[in-house]
Parts: structure tokens; sequence; C-alpha cells
């Protein structure tokens, strides 16, 4: 849908942008994937960016809608808020190589026109310096750079924009045009500075997704559409070029290896996780990464950082970033066998498996549970739910024909149910079961058997949660009102079926009062789940309780890690 053209950026226009960018990354993602052969052919370069602006345009949203719930005078939030909302969220959210640089890209913008001198609309000039700053610092925040990539893509695109906002007066539509001609003629050039690109036929994935949110750009500002352009070269060679309107078809040219996933003698992991950390240690992570692998890119500020490298020794990555500062949402991806956490990590990208289980978990101890049980998880911070985009990646990785889908909470059951509906247009079968904890996770975990009929699978799943009873023991961080009274700042707190149904000082004693509340109606099996704020004991005890009140009661303790609950505990 057109847009009313803009002269001006400002807040509003920040959010037209995100929003039709992102409309762009979805409809170009596929061809993206397709032609993603560096540096790694992994088949995900779309996907990444999408995800990533996803998580851009989910921040400034929530701004909007502070903005309003607050009942701001004006039409829209400052345009600095917008901006730092759009960088701060692709940064948290920023996937793979492609996605941390995009980041890095926004993050670079949003330095220029949301500083303190920065004027409340950013004109055609204002538009310009910040394309430029943007392509500096994503320059910067790789390693070692090369050409041909979108980091040429980008730099084409601010020398093209600083060259039109001298001639254009106050118009940011006029430089968000010469923005994007300069990048579509950069990336068609890409092929000719990269080899890899060339034998492909192919022009860079990268930049073929910034040349997408660059035309958002144009139609966000002008209210026209400008031409896209594909992926797939007319004529592979040595002076193979893109012809406009081209489709992307087909897989990309194998890599040296033969294989469609690591080319030969590249690092076999990529690693990536948010860091929190002062800059000096930042800069002394660098270095120590650099030795380790490739591909290093590591983008933020103020505090937190989006680390990314390819390296073979993965624990040795993610115990750099420990010593730097504190490391989280770590994911490791071995190339070219999907999650290197999953089970069957080693078939390869093209063998699809009948079925497979998706399930969010809330902390690093069960997601190992759950891969030893088969299934691939999707790991959930405390105030982080995953994005239903998140979800659709996970269902892809799986690479299964069918796919039973675990959310774990009733928060994500709607966030699923978009997930699964995205999915299923894919020619994926999918099947929701409402889990509500990780618990009745578990319990659907034990009684999947891969071999039956899906609906039986589904049914006999179904049931296992259904028939388990949750409650998690957490410590309250302010007074509130509760279905078991008012509860006060650090008091123990025991939920029932999600309703507060114990409040107490003591831990132990909580969890106890709780446990025999559920095992009142019955059970033969106790399933405890420890977080890192557990101490032993706590297991011990409830171990102890059942033991010696309730007969013929089997107990099971996990470790979850930071799953945000102290305790949680199942009966089935």
């Amino acid at each position: 849908m057109p847009q009313v053209p803009q002269t001006l950026f400002d807040a509003l226009a920040v959010r037209a942008w995100c929003g039709l960018a992102l409309d762009s990354l979805g409809r170009a993602r596929e061809e993206i994937d397709a032609i993603n052969v560096y540096p790694v052919a992994d088949g995900d370069t779309g996907t990444n960016l999408y995800l990533t602006l996803e998580s851009a345009a989910t921040a400034v949203e929530a701004v909007f809608a502070g903005h309003e719930a607050g009942g701001g005078a004006e039409p829209g939030p400052a345009m600095a808020d917008a901006v730092r909302a759009m960088a701060h969220g692709a940064l948290i959210g920023a996937r793979g190589n492609s996605g941390t640089i995009l980041a890095q890209l926004l993050r670079g913008m949003a330095q220029v026109l949301a500083s303190d001198d920065a004027p409340a609309h950013a004109d055609g000039p204002g538009l310009g310096r910040a394309l430029r700053h943007a392509a500096d610092s994503a320059r910067q925040a790789v390693a070692h750079p090369v050409e041909g990539t979108v980091l040429t893509v980008a730099s084409a695109a601010a020398d093209a924009a600083a060259t039109a906002a001298g001639a254009a007066d106050r118009d940011c539509g006029k430089v968000a045009r010469a923005a994007y001609e300069g990048a579509r003629a950069a990336l068609a050039e890409t092929p000719d500075r990269l080899d890899v690109l060339r034998r492909a036929g192919v022009v860079d994935a990268g930049g073929r997704g910034l040349v997408a949110v660059l035309a958002a750009l144009v139609e966000t500002l002008t209210g026209e559409t400008p031409r896209t352009t594909a992926g797939r070269a007319a004529v592979p060679g040595p002076h193979a070029r893109v012809e406009p309107g081209e489709a992307a078809h087909g897989t990309p040219a194998p890599c040296e290896d033969g294989d469609t996933g690591a080319q030969a003698g590249s690092p076999a992991f990529e690693v990536i996780y948010l860091l929190e950390a002062e800059d000096a240690a930042v800069a002394r992570l660098r270095k120590r990464l650099d030795a380790l692998g490739d591909s290093l890119v590591v983008v933020g500020g103020d505090g937190l950082w989006n680390v990314h490298v390819h390296v073979d020794d993965a624990g040795a990555a993610v115990e750099a970033g420990v010593e730097a500062g504190r490391p989280y949402r770590i994911r490791i991806t071995h190339f070219g066998a999907g999650d290197a956490h999953a089970p069957g990590a080693g078939r390869t990208r093209g063998e699809r498996v009948q079925r497979a289980v998706v399930a969010v978990v809330p902390g690093e101890g069960l997601a190992g549970l759950y891969a030893e049980a088969g299934a691939t998880a999707v790991l959930a911070r405390p105030g982080e739910p995953p994005a239903s985009g998140e979800l659709v990646q996970a269902v892809r990785r799986a690479h299964a024909r069918e796919v039973v889908l675990l959310p774990n909470d009733a928060d994500l059951r709607h966030t699923a149910a978009a997930a699964a509906e995205q999915v299923r247009g894919e020619g994926i079968r999918v099947a929701l079961i409402p889990t509500r904890s990780a618990v009745q996770g578990i319990a659907a975990l034990a009684v999947h058997e891969p071999e039956r009929r899906f609906d039986e699978d589904v049914v006999a799943m179904t049931s296992a949660a259904g028939a388990t009873r949750y409650a998690e023991v957490t410590v309250a961080e302010r007074q509130s009102w509760t279905m078991a009274g008012i509860c006060q700042a650090g008091d123990v707190l025991g939920l029932v079926d999600g309703d507060v149904a114990v409040i107490g000082q003591d831990l132990t004693a909580t969890a106890e009062a709780v446990l025999d509340r559920m095992l009142a109606a019955g059970g033969e099996l106790v399933t405890l789940v420890l977080g890192d704020g557990a101490p032993e004991s706590v297991a011990e005890r409830l171990e102890a309780r059942v033991r010696e009140g309730y007969l013929a009661v089997d107990t099971v303790v996990y470790h979850g890690g930071r799953q945000g609950a102290v305790l949680l505990i199942g009966v089935e």
C-alpha cells in the first residue's frame, strides 16, 4: 500500500520504515536464503535479516504504545526515542552474520539521528550523514572487512546519499532514492569482487537484503515502490550481472567440499551471544575471538554487545565471553547440520526427518534435557519471550515433515499459533499442544513416539501434558494483590496452575506446602526442576517428604539453570 510521502525523517517515518522493510524482507526471505553462499552457504541470511528487523520493529511499536498509554500530546514519540528503540531491538534480536551487521548499521544511524545536538526531525543532509556513519561503523565492527559483501553495498549507498544530500535541499526522499540506487548498482557488481559469488552466479545475500531495506526507506519517504533486484546472476561466469525483476530459483552451487554447508577448511560452528561487558573487556575479547576463528563481528556499546564468530571450538568462544562479562542468549549452530545441540546433528541439510518436536524452554539445563529427548529447544529468558519468527525458524531448523510444537507458557500460545500457521503454509504439518509449563512439556516428551501415526502421537502427548499439574516457586519483586492475599517484595510465592496459592517467608517451607497441595489430589510422579537460585537442600527435603508421606510416588530432579523461577514442580 503506497505511503504518504514525507520530506522529513521523524518517528512516524521510523515506524513506517520498519513495517515496510519487514514486509519486504518477508517477501524476499526465501530468495535471499537461496543465494546465501558467503561466508558460509548455510541458507539462512534472509531469515536472519527478517528476524533481526522483526525485533527492531517490535521495539519501535513498544515505544509508540508507551507514548499512547502515557497520553502524549504529540502525534507520536520523539524521533530520537524511536531510532534508539529500533537500534536496540535490532541489537538484542540480531541473528547470524548478516543480522549482526544490519544491527550495527541501524545503530550507526541512531548515533547520528539521536545525538544530543540532533534536530527533532532529520532532513536530507541529516539522513545522508546517518547513512554515512552507519556504513562506517558497520565496517569497523567487522574484524576483517571483505569487499563484495553487504559492507560494500552499504558504503556505496552512503556515497550516493552524500552526493544527493548536497543537491537535495531538505528532501529526504531524494537522498533515500539515491542511496537505494547506489546500493543496487553496487550489489550487481558484487560477483566481480568476490570469487565465491562469481562461481555460484549470485550476488551477495546480505547486500541483497540491505537493498530491500533501502527500497522500503524510499517507499516510506516518497510513496513509490522501487524496482526490486533479484539475487541470481543472469549469466554465470566472470562477468555475471543481475537483471532487475529476475527471480532467484534453485540452490546455490556447492562449495569446494561438495557440501552446501561449511566450505572446505572453514570453522564448524557459528557462535552468537549477547554480552554485558565494559569497553576494555570487549577490546580484549575481539583479539581472543579473532585468534579462535573468523567472520568475527562485535556490535553494540554502552555495556551491551552482540557477538558473532565462526569457530571450531565453540566452548572456547563462550568461555571468552564469560571472561569478558556476562554472556546470555547463547546460540551455537553447526554448519550444514542444523542446531548443534539437536539430535541428529550429523545429517545433511537435504535429508528431512518424518517428525520432530520443537519446544520453548526457560533455562539452559532444560534446553539440554529437551535436546537429549529429541526436541529442538528454543531458549527463552525471563522477560524475553521468543517472537513468532524465532519459532518459525526453529521449526524450519528441525527439518521435518511433521512437527509438534510445545510453547510451555500460557502467554506464548498465540505466538506459537501464529508460527504454526506460517509454517503450515510452507507444507509442514504442525500440531500445537497448549502446554503452559516446561514440566508439562517434559510429560508430553516422555510419551512421544515418532513411529506412531501423527494424530495418535499428538493425542498421547496432549493427554500426558493435560494430566500434569504444574507449579512454581518464585520470589516476589514488589508488593501486589494475589489470590492468596497481599504479598510484599521478597516474599516467597507458590503458584499452582498459574495462580498464587501460598505466600511464605521460607523457600523450602513454601515449596513443601505447594507440593502437599498438589499431591492431595493424588499423583504417581513428581518432577522437580531447580533454578540457579535454588539450594540443593530444597530437592533433598522435597524428595524425603514424598518418600515418607506419599507411597508409590516417584521423584525426578533436573537442573534448569537460569530459568526465572527458583523451582518448577510437576505432578503426574
